[in-house]
């Protein structure tokens, strides 16, 4: 019997990354999980492994957000966890920038965790517990050259959690915001030889998640900053 405090979790944004690690882990906690994603199809193998339940979505559109947490709610219950990791990139210089793909791609990162935020705050509220947690990275903090979308997108969901944090956390939901500074490894982005651990390991990122989510209430976690140990801080 696991001690684990909560059961459905909802993962919006779902890929191989991240979310895959933290699919596993949920899984193995007794949680019933459901996976998000615009493309759900490229996740058919985690979702076999996990027995995650799975949800195609648009995260930019209201409607689309709105009978997600319907179809979630009915499949897995709940939800009682919620996890964004939605986001969108469109790089080059200002000056050449096509403003309807930075307007999709801030639709995504900024707005899509507006939506899902707003429509897991309407279900934790009447209950009074729950948890939503937020993917950010080093542009959460930071913006770089020819990459001012993703870091415009990135801020706002690092505001929204902020906000987010201090007006739910009082009705017993717990709010926190993950800087996820460094690459995260994968098969096209493995460690370089010469620098071991030099990029994110994701089933330690997920561990971290895990981590929060067993916080007491009385020392809840706002943001947490996760890097690899070679990183220049």
């Amino acid at each position: 019997m696991t001690d684990f405090p909560y059961e459905s979790a909802l993962i919006v944004g779902a890929g191989s990354g991240i979310s895959a690690s933290l699919a596993r882990q949920l899984s193995a906690q007794g949680v019933k999980v459901g996976l998000a994603a615009r493309n759900i199809e490229k996740l058919q193998g985690l979702i076999e492994e996990t027995g995650a339940s799975a949800f195609t979505t648009d995260v930019s559109q209201p409607a689309s957000v709105a009978a997600l947490f319907e179809e979630a709610a009915a499949a897995i219950g709940g939800p009682d966890v919620v996890i964004f990791n939605a986001s969108a990139r469109q790089r080059g210089p200002l000056a050449e920038l096509d403003p309807a793909e930075v307007e999709k791609a801030i639709a995504t990162t900024a707005f899509g965790g507006f939506l899902v935020v707003q429509q897991a705050a309407r279900r934790m509220i009447p209950r009074g517990r729950g948890a939503i947690l937020m993917t950010g990275a080093s542009a959460s903090v930071k913006g770089f050259a020819q990459s001012a979308p993703f870091a415009m997108g990135k801020f706002a969901l690092r505001g929204l959690a902020q906000s987010a944090a201090r007006e739910l956390g009082p009705m017993g939901i717990h709010v926190a915001h993950f800087v996820i500074d460094g690459a995260v490894r994968s098969q096209i982005r493995p460690d370089r030889v010469e620098k071991p651990d030099g990029t994110l390991l994701p089933e330690s990122i997920a561990q971290t998640y895990i981590d929060v989510l067993r916080q007491h209430r009385s020392a809840w976690s706002l943001e947490v900053e996760v890097r690899p140990w070679t990183e220049n801080f």
